[in-house]
């Protein structure tokens, strides 16, 4: 796979003149308000499949008999970048930095939005109808992390991988059992598991008929949400490699959420770096790996065994454990847990910049390191 696309990510302060907008979708019970954009409209870039702004999403707390809320839990607090078509975005980071809730939010599986803009082809996510968001469906997929939980234990794999091609109508009746049957072949399954069920299939199987389910409505952009970290190595990289293939074959686009960074690096072209709702570097793979510029990358990398008996590794141990996402700390997030912390780090958030072309990072250490473009 080619990994020489660029990928940059639009700064958050620029403003976009994109089509009109349509009605708001009405909040389900509970959510947190919606923020009012005050940034504009974002202006599509069709080079980009998919374009976020600014996304946050916060879940409320609720207390007392009344269940009156007293807070919110800031899952994402203001998440922003592009995604070139046919490429793979890997997202990491810590357990609870809100890496599920971001992909979940994209795809409007978590309610509404707290605030922000998510523009799929162009088009705000939460502003389509009831209708538009049906056949957003087709385009949009998921592939969840525990293959067993999310499949039906009631209904055979035929019916599991058949049943939204039969709802979207994607395909005549008299041509369903064979498209079924290609879908399958195409993900390493055979005919004859049609009438089997979920349970009769090994953790490896499962995750194919997942993809094989995702794959049957012809989607455009998949979240991959940790799709191999409940395999077996040998057969995670079966997975990766059948995600690879799908993704040449039918020019996918993936959002990758993972906690194996080696497989990151395999299988993404940028990679984002998420921190309690953030994202604190962002860039191309290749740069990312090679130069780590946040000290909590720096951190997260030093994780990374390596396949040799005689490198000695230089392990930075973080201190303290992630602060609450219900109680971040003022200034920067990551202040309470870094070696570097300078005074001006407990106050003032860090603004994001650019310091390689396509490399981004918000920490105070880069504040006199001239940008990219003015160099």
């Amino acid at each position: 796979m080619s990994k020489s696309i660029r990928n940059p990510v639009e700064h958050p302060n620029e403003h976009a003149t994109f089509a009109a907008s349509q009605p708001q979708p009405k909040a389900n019970p509970g959510d947190a308000p919606r923020e009012a954009s005050t940034s504009g409209k974002l202006e599509y870039d069709p080079q980009y499949i998919l374009q976020v702004r600014d996304l946050k999403k916060h879940f409320p707390i609720k207390d007392g008999m009344l269940s009156r809320v007293t807070g919110y839990v800031k899952a994402v607090d203001g998440v922003t970048f592009n995604l070139k078509r046919g490429t793979t975005m890997g997202l990491v980071g810590e357990s609870g930095c809100g890496k599920t809730t971001t992909g979940r939010t994209i795809l409007r599986l978590s309610g509404d939005k707290t605030a922000g803009d998510v523009l799929f082809n162009g088009k705000e996510v939460y502003d389509f109808t009831k209708k538009e968001m049906h056949d957003a469906r087709t385009k949009m997929q998921i592939i969840f992390q525990d293959p067993f939980s999310s499949l039906s234990p009631r209904m055979p794999v035929g019916e599991i991988i058949g049943e939204a091609v039969r709802e979207h109508k994607l395909v005549p009746k008299a041509e369903f059992n064979d498209y079924i049957d290609d879908i399958m072949d195409k993900c390493g399954l055979q005919p004859f598991h049609k009438d089997r069920y979920p349970h009769e299939f090994s953790g490896g199987q499962r995750q194919r008929i997942c993809i094989a389910r995702a794959l049957a409505l012809n989607p455009e952009f998949v979240v991959c949400d940790e799709p191999v970290s409940a395999l077996d190595v040998s057969i995670q990289a079966q997975i990766i490699n059948l995600l690879e293939e799908l993704q040449e074959q039918f020019g996918l686009t993936y959002l990758f959420i993972s906690h194996d960074l080696s497989v990151v690096e395999h299988i993404s072209d940028t990679v984002g770096v998420m921190y309690l709702g953030n994202l604190v570097e962002y860039g191309e793979t290749d740069d990312i790996f090679r130069n780590p510029l946040h000290p909590y990358t720096k951190a997260l990398f030093s994780a990374i065994p390596v396949p040799d008996p005689t490198v000695k590794m230089k392990r930075i141990v973080l201190e303290g454990s992630i602060p609450s996402p219900a109680n971040p700390p003022e200034g920067c997030k990551f202040h309470t847990r870094c070696a570097q912390c300078m005074e001006k780090c407990r106050h003032e958030v860090p603004a994001q910049k650019e310091i390689e072309p396509g490399h981004y990072v918000v920490c105070h250490l880069f504040d006199d390191v001239p940008e990219a473009g003015s160099r």
